[in-house]
């Protein structure tokens, strides 16, 4: 489509470089301090490259090369680009977890957007809470921008054999536990499972939110499957840089192109890749910044009908990204789903949905698989129901075991984490594989936010019997490249109250995915007089960031965004300039 391309002096940092006063003055001056020339930026379009780049996220140790090749295409296209460094959110470091500071990351890059002379950004991102939090600030403050992702990382090696980032983690981590593999054999394990820059190479919570963001839009076509090594990355990053030029000039902003059709499509590819569970929460927090209300309930819709094509680990056995790649990557996917997408939505490359997709093709069909083959008809990601989780939790039915889909046990209550470590393999533990294991107090007040503790660990005793899967319950969540049949994100949360704070040892709980039910087995009197004698835990913080999440942090099925960023009210002004 063709849009209206704005005049020099329409362009925001006009407004700071365009006046001849002496605010003006100050900002050309000190631009000049920093050795551009007049020519590099007058009458230019400004771009702020925000960039996750850390020494501490080897996701994007590859950003200090790929922020110069955005920038070259930025230069190429006649922008002027600046570089704005932004916290990283490390997945494996930040504690106590990266989700407690996924909205101090949109707060900033929201900010970074406004208080500077900025026209456009381009997004640096790709570890997990990055892609969400660089969006979400991004669509809150609503000018040009586009997302460039970093890439999954190739894949790891052991003994000739592929291994998964997290997937293969937890996998051996059990087999050690359990005695069947050495101490030398998990240490070469870890020597092998991260091999190159680059965010998680299974269907974790990264790619999937790339893919997400693919799928909404927010970045150029095909570019959330290409692994970060490869020197195809290197020219979608400066591909990136030239067409966010291009779309300041045509304006073309998130809130043309975000809307309930957009985010359904993003909530289809979720379904169609059995991405990670982590992808509700994020995309309900993104949806809530562009003003749409998306609930539970949507995914769930979606999930009915939306087949499993992607068989990608830790859904899938055999496959990683980098085959998901070579097999035609995300185009190829959304290609075999074509009429489950609204594919007159518009993209960042002006483009629609649908144009995108147009001569995509799969290269290998048991990577993506057809229609008429995928790895499960329907059901990627379940949305639960019942008096034990009234607002919803989720499940991967794909990656648990089909016999646990309908299960009833005796419910294993740890009332937090600390709890959880000191008694799970201990052998007194009252304890079976028909059990129902439960984590309280892990949820976004309670952990606090929300860690990745959901998939919980299975007592070495039972192991050693060689029981690799049970259910599991907690108001946490799990990494994406997590499996096994856990019950993730109950709400509300039992910090402050909800039904799993009144859980105890021996209470019977009934898990049935087909029906969406995740029921207490516990009478309506006894549960009140459990509530009566419950006590609220005192809070973690009495200062600083961890105040202001406590007081204004949401519920998981609510996006656990800060209850004043949704879209709402009067939208912000760019600054008075003096």
């Amino acid at each position: 489509m063709t849009r209206q391309r704005k005049r020099p002096e329409e362009l925001r940092s006009h407004r700071w470089y365009g006046a001849q006063d002496l605010r003006a003055f100050g900002h050309r001056s000190r631009t000049l301090q920093s050795g551009f020339a007049r020519e590099d930026f007058a009458g230019k379009p400004v771009i702020a490259i925000v960039n996750t780049w850390s020494d501490i996220n080897p996701c994007h140790a590859h950003f200090r090369q790929r922020v110069e090749e955005v920038k070259r295409g930025i230069w190429q296209a006649g922008g002027f680009p600046l570089e704005m460094p932004a916290i990283t959110l490390s997945e494996p470091f930040m504690k106590p977890s990266t989700m407690m500071y996924r909205n101090m990351l949109a707060m900033e890059t929201e900010e970074l957007l406004r208080s500077y002379p900025v026209d456009g950004a381009v997004l640096m991102g790709g570890c997990d809470k990055t892609t969400p939090a660089l969006i979400m600030g991004a669509t809150s403050m609503n000018l040009p921008a586009i997302f460039m992702p970093a890439g999954p990382m190739l894949r790891g090696n052991w003994h000739g054999e592929p291994l998964g980032s997290g997937t293969d983690t937890w996998k051996y981590w059990a087999e050690l536990r359990a005695g069947r593999i050495t101490g030398d054999d998990w240490r070469d394990v870890e020597e092998g499972i991260a091999r190159s820059p680059g965010h998680c190479m299974t269907m974790g919570t990264a790619s999937t939110m790339t893919s997400a963001a693919e799928a909404l839009g927010f970045t150029l076509p095909g570019a959330a499957s290409i692994p970060a090594a490869d020197s195809n990355h290197s020219r979608m990053a400066s591909y990136t840089g030239r067409r966010i030029v291009d779309m300041v000039w045509e304006d073309l902003k998130p809130g043309d192109f975000l809307s309930a059709r957009s985010f359904d499509n993003a909530i289809v590819t979720t379904q169609a890749l059995s991405g990670s569970t982590n992808a509700l929460i994020h995309l309900i927090a993104m949806a809530g910044r562009a003003g749409v209300k998306l609930s539970l309930d949507r995914f769930d819709e979606l999930s009915r009908q939306t087949p499993v094509l992607a068989n990608v680990r830790p859904a899938g056995q055999k496959y990683l990204m980098e085959d998901f790649y070579y097999a035609g990557g995300l185009r190829a996917l959304l290609g075999e789903i074509r009429d489950l997408l609204n594919l007159d939505c518009l993209t960042v490359n002006g483009k629609m949905l649908g144009e995108n997709l147009d001569g995509a093709k799969v290269y290998n069909a048991d990577v993506i698989r057809p229609r008429a083959n995928p790895l499960a008809s329907s059901g990627g990601l379940a949305v639960l129901r019942g008096n034990l989780a009234p607002d919803g939790a989720v499940i991967k039915p794909t990656a648990a075991e089909p016999r646990l889909m309908k299960h009833t046990g005796r419910a294993v209550v740890f009332r937090d984490y600390n709890d959880m470590a000191a008694r799970i393999d201990d052998e007194k533990l009252d304890i079976d594989e028909n059990s129902v294991i439960v984590l309280q107090n892990a949820g976004p007040l309670g952990g606090p936010g929300m860690p990745e503790w959901g998939q919980l660990p299975i007592p070495k005793k039972l192991l050693a019997k060689g029981v690799r899967d049970m259910v599991r319950i907690s108001d946490a969540r799990m990494s994406g490249t997590s499996y096994g049949a856990c019950v993730l994100h109950v709400a509300p949360e039992s910090y402050i109250g909800g039904p799993l704070a009144l859980v105890r040892d021996g209470d019977l709980i009934g898990l049935d995915v087909a029906a969406r039910r995740l029921d207490l087995k516990v009478s309506a009197a006894e549960l009140a007089k459990r509530r009566a004698a419950w006590k609220q835990p005192v809070p973690h913080y009495s200062r600083g960031f961890g105040t202001l999440y406590e007081k204004h942090i949401t519920q998981a099925n609510e996006g656990c965004d800060f209850d004043f960023l949704h879209r709402g009210g009067e939208p912000i002004p760019d600054p008075e300039i003096h």
